[in-house]
This record gives C-alpha cells, structure tokens and sequence, in this order.
C-alpha cells in the first residue's frame, strides 16, 4: 500500500521554508507519480499544490536505474515517463482492488485557499536551451471579473519581472470581446541559465484573486551533430575503401556509441559542477560580497533561495576563482533600486588615491552637473544622481584604467494613489456628465473603463479625457441611454469605480392647444408650447395623421407646434391633436365651424381713401423712417364694390406682393410696405383707388433718415511729448439729420484694444489728445453723432508717436581758439526723452546781426567741435541746438560774444610727480616717459643729457602740441644720467630736469674668510662686491655647506653687515661657506666662496642618570561640566555636551531614560579629549526625555543627566 506524506499548507496554501527540510526525498519503485514539474518544485520547495501526495511503496531496483537514465537524458524523459505507465497499469491491473479509504486520489493542482479559478489556460513549465527565446502564454476568463484584471510575473516569491520591462523581458496582453477572455504573454530573450527557476503569476481584479505556477529548466546549448547516424553503418571492403560491397562494421559503431555516451556523461558532471541551482547571477554578485554568515540566511529568505548548502558549496568554489582586483577594493554593487524622484549614490573604493576614473552611462562618458554630482572622499570614488527619473535606468560603468566594474539602476515609479475617488452620478438624457477622480502625483496615466471595457482615444467622439493637474476628468457631453453603467478608473496604486444612471427627460406642457371656433374662409392656428426645443411630432384630426397641403401648414420652430388652416371649410371641423414623438402625451382641441348665412344687397359707393390730411392732390403728409427699419403705411379705403388702390413713386408702379417693397391689400384696406428702409426710398409717394363709381387719390412724403457717413481725411498735424492734434472733415452725408457732434478713440499700433477719448460729444473738427506715452506708436479715429445715432469711424490715421525735442545742451563753454578756429564744448541736454539725439548743430552769427550761420554741414554725435574758417578778428556770438526726430531743441547760447584771436599763452612744463624723484629702471625693461606742457603759439621742444644732444639711435622723442615723449627701448646703465627739457615761444623759455639711473644685480662679495672658529660657532668676514649694479648694496645672503655633502642651507638673508657669526655647527663637521650679494634688483648671480673651511672640534661628553619617582595620574572618572537642561525646535539638530576627567580612560555609556542607545543610528557620540558630545539628528517630541552620561573605569564610575524638551514648530 502507498505511503501518505500530509503536509498542513500555510497561508495562500503553500508549503513554507519553514514547514519543510530543505531537500525532499523520495522513494519509489517504479515511475513517479508526479509529473516532472512538480518534482522540480517540490525540490526548490517553493510551492505545493496538493495537499496530500500519494507515493508507491518500494519494490524493484531496476526502477531505479530507469528513473537515473531519466535524469541523465532529459529530452527522452517523456518516451520512458509513457512506456513505464504502460506496463505499470499492465501490472497493476490484475491486482485485487484497494479499499476506498486507502485508494491514492491522482495528483491534481488544487486551487490555493485564495484562488477564484480565473484561469481558462495556465502557462506551463518548460524546457529550453541557453540563448533562445521563450514565450510563456495564459489566458483569464473575462466573465468571472467585473473589469480589466492586473497581471503580475514573479520569479521565485518576491522578485517581480515588472521592473525589468524592457530589457530581456516584455509583456504582452489582448483582449477578445466577443469570447470576453484576456490573454497574456511573457517573452524572455535569450535565456540564460539564470533565468531557471519557479515563477509564478498573480492575476487580481477588484476582489477577485487567482495564481498558478510553472518552472522554467534552462540547459547548456549543446551543438548536434550535423552527421546522419546512417553514416556510421560503413562496409568494409579490400583497400580499407569505403564502398558498397562489404560487411557492415557494428563493433565499430558500438563503441562510437559508447564513446558518445561516456563524453556525455564528463559534459553531464560538468555542467552539475557549474550549476548555478537557478539563481540569477545579480544575486551571486550580492552573495560574493556578503562579509557576515548571517547575511547568507537574509539574502537566501529574500530571494527565495531554499538549497542553502548548494548555495554555499558553489558560493565557495566561485570565492575561490575570484581575482582581487588592481585598480579596485570596494567595486559597484550588481544593482541598484530607487522609488523615482529619490536620489541614488553608487561608490567604490581605489586603491590608488590619484587614480583617475571615469563614470559612462550606457557606453556613454557622464560629465558633471546637477544631476550627476561627483564626490572625492579619500579612496571613495561617489556618483550622485539627483532627482531620479525614468531616463537614469541605465546600465553605468566606473572605469580606472583598463579595468572596469559595472551595475544597473533601477528606477521604480511611485505608485499613483486615488486621492478623490468617483461619484455616484443619476442624469437625464442629453444632459452633460462629468466623472472626476483626483490622484496623488501629476501626469499620471490612467485607464478609464465602462462596464470592464476600456474606453480608448478612438471614442474621442463620445467620451473626451481631460487632464488638469492632479484632477482627470471623463467628460461625455450629451448622455444618452447606452452611456449608463459602472466606470472605473485605475491606476498603478488603486482604481475607484462608480455608477451613472442615465433616465428619460420629462417632457413639460407649456402651452397646451385651445379649442377654436372660426367662420367660413378665415384661418384656423392650433398652437402649443412643450419644453424641450428638439422634440419633434404628428398632427393628427380624428385619429388621422394631418398631411400638409395648400390650405394645411404644419410649423416647428423651437418650443412652439402650430397647425395653420387657410379657408375653412365645413368639412375641416373636427377633432385635432399632438403627439410628440417618444413621449407618451397628447394634446387634443376641437375646431368648432360657424356658418353665416348672409343675403347679399348691391350697394354702390364712390372710392374714398381716410387720411388724417385729407384726400386730393393738395394735401401732403410726410412720414420720417429710420434706415434698416420697417415702414408700413395701412391706408383704409371705402367704395363700393370695392376699389381698386394703385401706389405710385413718380412713373413708377409697384403691383409686387411679395419683396421687401410690396403691396398688402385687405378689404378696406390698403398697405404700402417697406422692409429694411434705405436712402433710395425716399421721396414722394401717391396712392390712387379706384371703382366703376369714381376714384380718389392722396400724396405721402417718406423721409429716410440715418446715421451719418464716417467724418473724412482724418490726419495728425502735430505731437508734442504726450500730445497730439487731430484734425478731420465733417462726413459728407449727414444722414438726414444734422451731425451734432463727434466721438474720438485712439489706440496703440498692434494692439485691438480702441480707448474712447470723450464720452460727450466734441462739437469741433480739431481735437488735442493728451496723456500720451512718449515713444510709442498710436493710431486715431473718429465718430461722426446725429440724433439717429453713430456714424461708422473713420479710416485710421496713419501711425505716429508723441515725441518732443530735447531740451538745451548744458554748460556751453570756449575750449580753445585761434585766429581762425573755435573749440567748444558742451554737455548732453538734462532731458532726452524717446527721440533720443540723432546729433547737434553748431551755429555762429556776428555780434549786433541776427544772421546765424552753421558751422557744420553735418550734425556732430560727440559734446565738443571745432568750428574752422572763422573771420580774424570778428566778434561771434555762438550757440549749439540739439537735433532729434521730433525737431530742434532750445539753443544753448554763450553770454559774451568771443574774438576770433589766438591769446599768447606762456609756456609751462607740468613735470610728472613720479619725476620729481630718482626714476629707476632695470637693464633691459623699456623707458616711455610722456611730459605735457602748455604753450601758445605751439612751443618749440628741445632735450639733452648731461649737457649732450640725445643719440636718435638709442632715444626716441615724439612731441605734440601738448606733450613730448622720451623712448627707450631697452635701458642700459650708460642711459643713466640727468635729462634736460626746454619748452620756448619766442623769447619766453620753461625748462625741467629729472635723473634717470639704470640698475642691474650686483656681482659676489669679494674674498670671503672664516676668521675664527670656537666652540661650535665660526666669524666669517668679507668684503663688498666691486660692482655693486649701479645700486646701493642692501645685505647679504649667507650659506653653509658640510664638507661631505656640500648641501647648501641658508643660514641669514638680508645680513647688512659685511661679516656674521654662524652658530649650532655639528662637533666633528667641517664646513664651507659663500655669500650673495643683494640690491633692489635682487641677490647676485653668483656667490663669493670661503677660500678656508670651519672645523668643529670633537670633545669628551659624560651622561648622569637623574633619578626621579613617577607621578601617579590614576584617578576614578569626574564630570567636569554638567549636561545642562534644554529646550528645541523639533526638527532641527541638536547636540547634548558635557567634559569628564579620569585615567585610565573612563568608557562612555549615553542612555535614554536609562536606556542604553548606544547602537541606535539617530544619536551620534564623540569624544575629544575628555569633551563629550551626544547629536541628536532632527529630533521629534517623541525624543523628550531624561538623558544621561555614565562614565565608568577600573577605579569608579560617575553620572550626570539633563532633560531634554522638543517642541513641535509653531
């Protein structure tokens, strides 16, 4: 009898790590009853389906050997699985039958505790080889779920295949609306042997729940022979030749046979050594890294690794292969993971601190910014990538030369919550809907759905889809009967649902249909008032739909039915009624017909027409009519028979009745109308009737009036700052009534906006518009006003600014003149304004004329001119005018008049402060020294040197009318001496002297001697330099140098004595010495050496001990400075201090209401020299309380403690 192995499920009914040893074994005699699927499963102990699993009890070992072969060769595992089924149920069938109770139930994959059965098709476990593609396939039954399910791939028990979209794994859904079934696929690229494994898929809608799983074997792609096994079967012949003749040579291809299977089996065991155990090889990474044995359980719980002990028999083989690297200490991990928005930082560590490293985003080198931030911190190399989004899912590299280590980011996107959920929505038909659900973040993407169907953008006609902010909204503008329903929407952290009911509209009897009684040949109208404009409907008389006719006019216009009966006859009286299409009402009257019997009685009478002016040609009547209005003239009439009426303009008859001029006759009536008046109407009318008795006529003056035509030629004559005149034509056509007066609007150019410029009409033709912006373009129009209304406006008036000249340029001063010349000079104007300056004009007259002539032909940019060709001698006056677009401004004007004569002017040289001095210049640098001077007429210059005309060769000098330059171009000491400048204007004379003197580096001090040696000191004297570089000698650079090493060390700089004493000499040393000379130029280019040497002499040292007593500095620990009560701010750090004394060095121990929190990450200790410091990062008022500090050493212990308030921030 089969053994029974119950196993309790746990939650979701599956079969716990916990619950369960890490490996199963099982024993059995023939084939496995359990497919090869669940066998792998209950391996990796991920899952158990059933709840019971019945197993045969052992019996043969030849079994045994069939279920290795099984093992060795997996693709013929199903030929054997189906021949050794076979022959069980042969064997089993002659066997008397099990009892009940203990008949073995077949294993079935039992739905989990929370399984709805969704599923129509399951994916399946698979087989397949490294680096193909694989496609995994299920399908969910749409008619046990009321909207779109959530799918969701996991590969063991927390790994979501989610986050990897896009990269080997892609997802694929569709949904069959006619079988109502979804279906699902999951493509893997290229599989690797990491991709083995139980995976699982979840399926959830709304309260609905279902998952199933299946395994995924990957073996090591294997290459086929390519060659037919028939070619193995060879004939020998004679000759070794392989040929058709022969005896088939089966030894031979048994042992080719047995040789294939024997590299199988090496390539078998193999593969077994290298078997990952179906962990992805992102966690081998993570596990290489593992410094602490119990992170091995953490990582193993969390990625649901059950074969521990293989994990850490290949983890150590793998540690083995591992090669330290060159460049790298601490490398990247595998991956990383951060919600989007967060920001990430990756590191590693070099072993060389001036390494230089480069970080590459998918291939490509990142530079730094305020995205990607680069951080040195000591070995530590840190990239910081801010603000995450989508875009840094990447793979990034760190590259140290030619070494590299890589790793992948994750970007996960935070789910997008329901904040505001739908509304319950009851309408009316043809009413607007709007369905409104408010999310957590701003432009998230949801999916609205009716009924479980999604609505796409191709209804965009029905249903449009409105973003605003966080706030989304399904808008359906008119609602009809089919948009009732359950809609849902959904994002990727929650969905809400609601129900809208659409109802039929009421229809309302605004006016219902009254009875009528109506004599022969008068006019029946049935007339009714419903509330809705879009009803439509019949007429119906007696039960008979009414058909429209001549005499039948059936209208619809808005919310009013009529039914119009021309003529009455007996034979239309009856019972009429409405029914509106659709609604179950209907209104209903009655025609009632009354017949007059009249007794006709001939009656002659002469035409008359009843005017309130009379009849005959004599009498007129004038009517006024506004243009566009209707004018009707109802003139009545008697005669008899009835009369004839004839209406007259001029020659001209008018017989239309139909028109916008026509004639209404009735009887005793005539009417003349006009519709829509216009100017040509006017004039005078006369209306003639006329019988077999006689006639009559009368006379109408028609007067059309209007609103005038548009005001002509309107233009602006001039503008000023912010002003401006219009100035305009009255219109041609006052309208009939005189203009009584004129409205005026102005605006900016470009802009639609018209300002009214008076709101009481301007009786004038010329009109100053103020409070303008200087600068900018307007337009101007204008309104002609009668007493029928407002003309038309006017054509604008052509752009223009308001725009003034400046005002007069300031401080006009007399900068020089000559016998023929002026220089002027002035300063811009105080105000500019938008014009700007396009220049200045210079103009002159002679003194007691009013004649200004200008000095220039073109307007001058610059303050300053010279004005040239001036009479000698005269008397001008001059006056300078500032020049923009809107004209010349106020004149600036001198007060006295000037003489156009050159003033003698005595010379003067103006000797430059620096010159007054010693000017010192080193060998080589250049010499440009300028010195002005005045004078006038223009002086004559002259230098020497020493006495001596300058060399041209060597001295340069360039003068000008105010100033002369000396040039040098490279000095050298013969240019040093004392120059000599003249400036003469006829026999008035100016001279100056300045000293040049040209320095260099002066040479080595002369014969340097050590003096004497004593002790450990040497006197070394010398003399000073023979050339001392045309520069006094400022000190002396001394240095020494141990006869054995002849390393030069400074021993004084700037000594200013030429001798020095040089001490702390090394016993038993003999020393050099040299000195440098130094100026203001510097030290000398080379030393004056000791010609003797400084021997320290060895003497006899004796060392005695001193005796002395230890002091003992043991003492037990004391608090120097307290903690001291505190009151915070929550959320701002703090910090708690205190000093404490004690040796041996007391242990510190910070407690929390005497709790020790000493390993709790929020608090930071420090300890510098006896200072104690406990921070406190962004405490909260949780964090109130007593805190103390023990400090405790093998000699006592001491304590102190404070209280620590934190407040919430007002």
């Amino acid at each position: 009898m089969p053994q029974l192995w119950n196993l309790a499920p746990g939650p979701g009914g599956q079969v716990t790590p916990s619950q369960c040893p890490l490996h199963w074994v099982f024993k059995a005699t023939g084939p496995s009853a359990f497919p090869r699927e669940n066998l792998h499963s209950l391996r990796r102990a991920q899952h158990i389906d059933p709840a019971v699993l019945a197993m045969p009890e052992p019996a043969k070992p030849a079994a045994k050997k069939k279920e290795v072969k099984k093992k060795e060769d997996p693709k013929a595992a199903k030929k054997e699985e189906k021949k050794e089924e076979k022959k069980e149920e042969k064997k089993e069938e002659p066997k008397a039958e099990v009892p009940a109770e203990q008949t073995p139930e077949e294993p079935k994959e039992e739905p989990s505790s929370q399984s709805d059965g969704l599923f129509i098709k399951k994916p399946e476990s698979v087989l397949v080889e490294s680096g193909h593609d694989i496609t995994i396939s299920m399908q969910v039954d749409g008619t046990q779920i009321p909207c779109k399910p959530t799918i969701k791939w996991f590969k063991g028990k927390w790994l979501e295949l989610g986050i990897k979209s896009g990269l080997r794994f892609q997802f694929k859904d569709s949904f069959d609306k006619e079988k109502n079934v979804y279906s699902y696929e999951l493509k893997i690229g290229k599989v690797v042997i990491g991709d083995r494994g139980d995976y699982r898929c979840e399926v959830t809608a709304k309260d609905k729940f279902d998952s199933c799983n299946f395994n995924i074997d990957v073996e090591a792609s294997r290459s086929d022979e390519s060659g037919n096994v028939l070619q193995a079967f060879k004939r020998t012949g004679e000759g070794g030749k392989d040929e058709v003749a022969g005896e088939l040579d089966f030894s031979g291809l048994l042992k080719k046979r047995e040789g294939q299977q024997i590299e199988e089996e090496k390539k078998k065991k193999k593969k077994d050594d290298e078997d990952d155990l179906g962990i992805p090889p992102e966690v081998w990474e993570l596990l290489k890294g593992v410094t602490k044995k119990s992170e091995y359980e953490r990582i193993a719980f969390e990625y649901g690794i059950t074969d521990l002990r293989g994990m850490l028999k290949r983890l150590k083989k793998a540690k083995v292969e591992i090669k330290k690297s060159a460049a790298f200490i601490k490398k990247l991990d595998p991956a990383y993971q951060v919600d989007k928005g967060h920001k990430i930082k990756m590191w590693v560590e070099l072993s060389d601190p001036d390494l230089v490293i480069k970080w590459m985003k998918n291939g490509q080198v990142i530079k730094p910014s305020g995205k990607f931030i680069f951080e040195n911190v000591g070995k530590k190399r840190i990239l910081t990538i801010t603000k995450t989004t989508l875009a840094d899912d990447a793979a990034y590299e760190c590259v140290a030369g030619d070494e590299r280590c890589s790793t992948e980011v994750f970007v996960k996107e935070p789910p997008v919550l329901i904040m505001g959920g739908l509304d319950d929505q009851q309408v009316v038909v043809g009413d607007k809907v709007e369905l409104e659900v408010e999310v957590s973040e701003e432009g998230a993407q949801l999916i609205w759905m009716k009924d479980g169907v999604e609505l796409t953008r191709e209804e965009a006609f029905k249903y449009r889809f409105k973003k605003d902010g966080k706030r989304h909204i399904l808008i359906i503008n008119e609602a009809t009967k089919e948009d009732a329903g359950r809609y849902t929407v959904i994002s990727n952290g929650g969905q809400s649902e609601a129900e809208l009911v659409v109802e039929d509209k009421q229809l309302e009897v605004l006016q219902d249909i009254a009875d009528l009684t109506v004599k022969a040949a008068e006019q029946a109208v049935f007339k009714c008032e419903v509330s809705d404009e879009k009803v439509t409907g019949k007429w119906y008389k007696n039960g008979i739909e009414v058909r429209p006719s001549k005499r039948i006019t059936i209208s619809h216009k808005g919310r009013y039915h009529k039914l119009v009966i021309d003529d009455v006859r007996p034979e239309d009286e009856g019972d009429y009624t409405f029914v509106p299409d659709g609604y179950a009402i209907s209104l209903s009257a009655k025609l009632n017909f009354l017949e007059i019997k009249i007794e006709y009685v001939p009656k002659q009478e002469p035409p008359k027409i009843h005017l309130d002016c009379g009849s005959g040609k004599t009498n007129e009547n004038t009517i006024v009519v506004v243009a566009g209005n209707k004018l009707r003239l109802d003139v009545p009439i008697t005669g008899e028979p009835a009369p004839v009426a004839t209406w007259m303009k001029g020659d001209t008859v008018y017989t239309e009745t139909e028109g916008r001029v026509r004639i209404e006759e009735r009887k005793e009536l005539s009417s003349f109308v006009i519709e829509s008046a216009e100017r040509s109407d006017e004039g005078s009318y006369t209306i003639k009737v006329t019988n077999p008795v006689g006639e009559d006529s009368a006379f109408l003056n028609i007067k059309v009036v209007d609103v005038p035509d548009p005001p002509e030629t309107a233009h602006i004559t001039s503008v000023g700052e912010d002003w401006a005149i219009l100035v305009w034509e009255p219109p041609k056509y006052d309208g009939g009534m005189p203009v009584t007066g004129y409205l005026m609007e102005r605006k900016k150019k470009g802009s639609m906006r018209w300002m009214k410029l008076n709101f009481e009409v301007f009786t004038e033709t010329t009109y100053e518009s103020t409070k303008m912006i200087e600068g900018v373009l307007y337009e101007m129009r204008v309104f002609a006003v009668n007493a029928i209304g407002v003309s038309q406006p006017s054509l604008n008036t052509k752009p223009f600014m308001p725009i003034a000249p400046t005002s007069e340029p300031l401080h006009l001063t007399l900068e020089d003149v000559t016998d023929t010349t002026a220089t002027l000079k002035w300063r811009a104007p105080d105000r500019i304004g938008a014009g700007g300056i396009d220049g200045y004009l210079i103009e002159y007259c002679k003194e007691g004329t009013d004649e200004w002539v200008a000095a220039n032909t073109e307007l001058v940019e610059r303050c300053g001119y010279t004005a040239k060709e001036l009479p000698t001698g005269e008397k001008l006056l001059f006056r300078v005018i500032a020049v923009n677009i809107a004209g010349k401004s106020l004149p600036a004007t001198f007060a006295q008049p000037v003489t156009i004569r050159e003033i003698v002017q005595q010379p003067k040289i103006r000797l430059p402060r620096h010159l007054r001095q010693t000017y010192i210049r080193r060998v080589g640098e250049q010499i440009n020294l300028v010195i002005p001077f005045q004078g006038k007429p223009r002086p004559k210059v002259s230098w020497s040197k020493d006495g001596q005309p300058l060399d041209p060769k060597e001295i340069h000098v360039r003068t000008s009318d105010m100033d002369t330059i000396l040039f040098i171009r490279s000095a050298a000491r013969h240019h040093s001496g004392i120059f000599d400048l003249s400036v003469q204007i006829e026999n008035m004379e100016d001279k100056a002297a300045f000293k040049i003197r040209v320095v260099e580096k002066p040479g080595p001090a002369h014969n340097v001697m050590v003096k004497e040696v004593w002790g450990f000191n040497a006197l070394v004297e010398w003399e000073p330099p023979k050339d001392d570089g045309n520069s006094e000698i400022t000190g002396y650079s001394i240095q020494k140098a141990d006869k054995k090493t002849m390393e030069w060390f400074t021993v004084y700089e700037h000594n200013r004595l030429p001798r020095c004493t040089v001490s702390d000499l090394i016993m038993g040393n003999e020393y050099f010495f040299r000195v440098f000379s130094e100026n203001i130029c510097g030290l000398s280019e080379t030393p004056g050496v000791s010609k003797n040497t400084a021997y320290i002499q060895k003497t006899g040292l004796i060392s005695k001990e001193f005796n002395y007593k230890e002091h003992d500095f043991s003492m037990a620990p004391i608090f120097l400075t307290p903690l001291i009560d505190r009151t915070v701010v929550a959320g701002y750090t703090t910090a708690l201090n205190c000093a404490v004394r004690g040796h041996p060095k007391p242990k510190i121990i910070w407690m929390k209401n005497k709790m020790d929190i000493s390993g709790e990450a929020k608090f930071l200790q420090k300890n510098s020299q006896g200072v104690l410091t406990l921070n406190i990062r962004k405490p909260s008022p949780f964090d109130s309380a007593t805190y103390s500090c023990k400090a405790i050493n093998e000699l006592g212990e001491a304590i102190v403690e404070c209280k620590l308030e934190v407040k919430a921030p007002q």
